[in-house]
């Protein structure tokens, strides 16, 4: 009888077996890591871009549109302006609506500021409580301390309280009269 014996080696096959399961749960831990990375950024960008969505349309529907300026009495310095709100937007108080506009006096930089309150619908009927989207309004521009002045520039503030801000460039030419355009 002939009798081999084996020796109690090493088994290569499961050891590469072993190395190869070993890689395979390592890149699945990879895998796994960076989806979750992935998804956190996905959805830390969503909120943000949903928050900034937010923030815009509410400064955007907020936001007073000036349609035209025009010189209502050049003596007394009085432009009237007509506006309307942004598209979308929702009811405002008259209230809430303040401007400002500065100009050079010559010597002095010059102010006059107010609220919305003085409004009126266009034509002068009636005198609305709430600004509403859609509906144009009008509103005299009381400009006592900042005097119109031939070939001048006056910069108009429009801020709504919580909302948007609008500015425009209000400018005279070579006469200051009644019914010139100044936007």
């Amino acid at each position: 009888m002939n009798r081999t014996e084996k020796s109690q080696g090493t088994n290569e096959d499961a050891s590469i077996g072993i190395g190869a399961m070993i890689v395979f749960i390592a890149l699945i831990l990879v895998a796994a890591v960076a989806s979750a990375v992935i998804i956190q950024t996905a959805e830390n960008l969503q909120q943000t871009a949903q928050q900034t969505g937010a923030d815009t349309e509410a400064e955007q529907g907020t936001k007073i549109i000036l349609l035209s300026a025009i010189i209502s009495d050049s003596a007394n310095d009085l432009v009237v302006i007509t506006f309307e709100l942004g598209a979308g937007g929702e009811t405002i108080p008259e209230a809430s609506v303040s401007w400002l506009i500065t100009g050079d006096g010559g010597v002095t930089l010059t102010m006059d500021s107010g609220d919305f309150t003085a409004a009126t619908n266009l034509g002068g009927a009636g005198a609305p409580t709430t600004f509403v989207p859609g509906i144009a309004y009008e509103y005299p521009l009381d400009m006592t301390q900042t005097v119109l002045a031939i070939s001048s520039e006056y910069s108009l503030t429009v801020a709504v309280n919580g909302g948007g801000i609008t500015y425009e460039t209000l400018s005279t030419g070579l006469s200051i009269a009644d019914g010139q355009k100044v936007i």
